[in-house]
């Protein structure tokens, strides 16, 4: 039987790697994520926020990847990415999601700890195997490319989340997973990497909460940023903005070389590949497998 998300956040960790976590809107993508993991043998999550959940549906994303996961004893697992509202919270939970990630990182810190702790002790009483993770820090809010930064996105170091703020948040609200702003940022720019994150931040957090901690935003960081973030403590990595891109230029791809097909299966191989590509690409790095074999 698979391992459940704990036990493969606690291997990680021990490991010093970590879990991909990568965003689905259709089949197309939760097909070449499962391929790609599958291929090099390694835990994936897959994630829908509130718009992606709303489109796809969130019982129908819980029972896709259920069925992958049943049928291949495979541990994929499904997180309930960036919920806002505590009704899409419970929508959610009774879908079966894995995790739930609460993001009140707009909100004032003492309002971000009372709603959050709010969704651990709901989650919890409904079933006790579902992981919560809370976020402080603003980092942006699209995964999309970018020109400039997001306003009001925590960048300079006297922004970032602290240690001592990540403790008491962790203390009083006893969510599983955090995800802190390290000069992290949603979506990627256009023509240049993204600012160089915190390492030192990340394991000085590390340090303090003792909990799997989570980087949002990875779209457009440096491959080096990357490993020295989850040798510093970071066990899972968010992934959007990238296979958006390979999607859709996959996407247009098979409508430029097929004008005439109607036949969407037809259409749709080269954004499988685009998506199979980038996610295989970072699932190797993350698990310091050789990422040249791409």
């Amino acid at each position: 039987m698979a391992k459940n998300l704990r036990v493969v956040l606690k291997e990680a960790e021990a490991k010093r790697v970590a879990v991909g976590h990568f965003n689905i809107s259709d089949l197309v993508a939760l097909k070449a994520i499962f391929e790609a993991a599958r291929e090099i043998s390694v835990p994936v999550m897959i994630g829908t926020s509130e718009g992606e959940g709303d489109f796809v549906g969130r019982k129908q994303a819980a029972a896709l990847v259920r069925v992958l996961r049943e049928e291949f004893d495979y541990p994929i697992f499904l997180n309930s990415d960036h919920t806002k509202s505590f009704e899409k919270v419970k929508e959610a939970v009774a879908a079966g999601y894995d995790e739930i990630l609460f993001d009140g990182s707009k909100l004032t810190f003492e309002e971000n700890v009372k709603k959050t702790k709010e969704v651990v002790e709901y989650v919890k009483s409904v079933n006790p195997e579902i992981l919560v993770e809370g976020e402080v820090g603003y980092i942006g809010s699209a995964s999309e490319v970018r020109e400039e930064l997001p306003e009001g996105a925590a960048i300079k170091p006297e922004d970032l989340t602290t240690p001592e703020e990540a403790k008491q948040f962790v203390y009083e609200t006893g969510v599983d997973m955090l995800a802190p702003a390290v000069g992290n940022l949603h979506g990627m720019f256009a023509n240049m990497p993204d600012p160089n994150l915190d390492i030192a931040r990340i394991r000085a957090i590390k340090d303090a909460v003792k909990l799997p901690l989570v980087l949002h935003g990875g779209s457009g960081n440096t491959d080096e940023d990357f490993r020295m973030a989850i040798q510093a403590g970071v066990v899972v990595v968010h992934i959007n903005t990238e296979i958006r891109l390979a999607w859709r230029k996959g996407l247009e791809a098979g409508l430029s070389s097929n004008p005439k097909e109607v036949a969407p299966y037809k259409i749709f191989p080269l954004a499988f590949e685009g998506v199979k590509g980038v996610v295989l690409k970072r699932l190797k790095l993350f698990n310091k497998l050789d990422a040249s074999l791409v």
